[in-house]
């Protein structure tokens, strides 16, 4: 196999979802690209920014995965040998729990320069798009970002930790620990402590759903939510902006203008 010139690799926030929230530096590094790596949590619209690629879908997903992380990272070296710009596309952030260290680690292992383009993560852009600050005066000075799921498929400790707190928390990866969660926050605080789930959060097929500790297990139930989800706790839920931000129906651009 003959090897490119220039092997590159850029790892791209592509943000949570809304086509809109991308950065003008992403859709450089995709309009460059000469392969796009994609995850499932991507817009697939935002693929029509990189028209000369070629596009390869390694999307993860809880119980489901089209590639290994090793096969991805192997497949990030092999690329870039080959055809040169590789854009490795991650919803959200790479650099929360997107595993965007990693890939840079294994590509410069290899001798391919690396390059980070930050994205908005859902675990900021998705509250705000509801209207719930993270922080509020008075009510939160902080907030924890947790991972609902390590990698050994646990609920990470640093739940209970959190949840001895007046911070905000934010899960990601939760859904399925939600039971578990709620028996902490039960034990730790009190019932009626506010919580958000948003799932598919800033796009158009958004759901989201407001309770407390007590009735958010049955809340999910009623109304069907299920993963790619965030859930928000704290008493911030409660005091979320009425007037929450521009809406998509409001501002966006339709999807076949790009």
């Amino acid at each position: 196999m003959k090897k490119h010139s220039n092997p590159l690799l850029t790892i791209v926030g592509a943000g949570p979802g809304d086509i809109e929230l991308i950065t003008l530096k992403a859709i450089k590094s995709l309009e460059s690209a000469a392969v796009v790596l994609y995850d499932a949590l991507v817009n697939e619209a935002l693929l029509a920014y990189a028209p000369q690629a070629e596009i390869i879908f390694v999307g993860k997903r809880f119980g489901c995965h089209a590639y290994s992380q090793d096969q991805i990272n192997e497949l990030i070296v092999t690329m870039a040998v080959r055809s040169g710009h590789v854009v490795r596309l991650k919803g959200g952030d790479p650099f929360i729990f997107g595993r965007g260290s990693e890939e840079i680690a294994f590509a410069e292992k290899h001798g391919i320069p690396s390059f980070i383009v930050p994205g908005i993560s859902s675990v900021m852009g998705v509250p705000a798009m509801s209207g719930i600050s993270l922080t509020q005066r008075g009510i939160a000075e902080s907030f924890w970002v947790i991972t609902g799921t390590t990698s050994d498929h646990k609920l990470s400790k640093d739940v209970a930790l959190a949840s001895q707190s007046s911070a905000t928390v934010v899960l990601l990866m939760g859904m399925n620990k939600l039971d578990e969660i709620v028996a902490i926050y039960q034990k730790n605080r009190t019932d009626d402590l506010p919580v958000a789930i948003i799932q598919n959060g800033t796009k158009s097929n958004e759901k989201k759903v407001i309770g407390n500790i007590s009735s958010i297990a049955a809340l999910v139930a009623t109304h069907q939510l299920s993963s790619p989800a965030i859930i928000i706790i704290g008493e911030v839920v409660n005091n979320a902006s009425k007037l929450a931000s521009f809406t998509s129906e409001a501002l966006s651009m339709p999807e076949s203008s790009l």
